[in-house]
């Protein structure tokens, strides 16, 4: 039971530490731009389609909750 265990152990570790790793790109600085931009939008608007939805929704649900 101890040898299964410690068994365990070693390769469990052995799998997380040989684990091969994504490069993930960074999207700060356009995302910083985007969201400096001087277009007359609203900042809570300026993620695109997403945020109006959500925008939308939240206001739609604001709106039928104090009805």
């Amino acid at each position: 039971m101890l040898r299964n265990l410690l068994a365990l152990r070693q390769i469990s570790q052995r799998t997380i530490s040989t684990a091969s790793r994504r490069q993930i790109a960074n999207r700060v600085p356009e995302k910083q731009k985007l969201f400096q931009e001087d277009n007359g939008m609203p900042v809570h608007l300026k993620g695109g389609l997403a945020d109006g939805l959500l925008y939308r929704t939240t206001m739609a649900l604001t709106v039928f909750g104090k009805v």
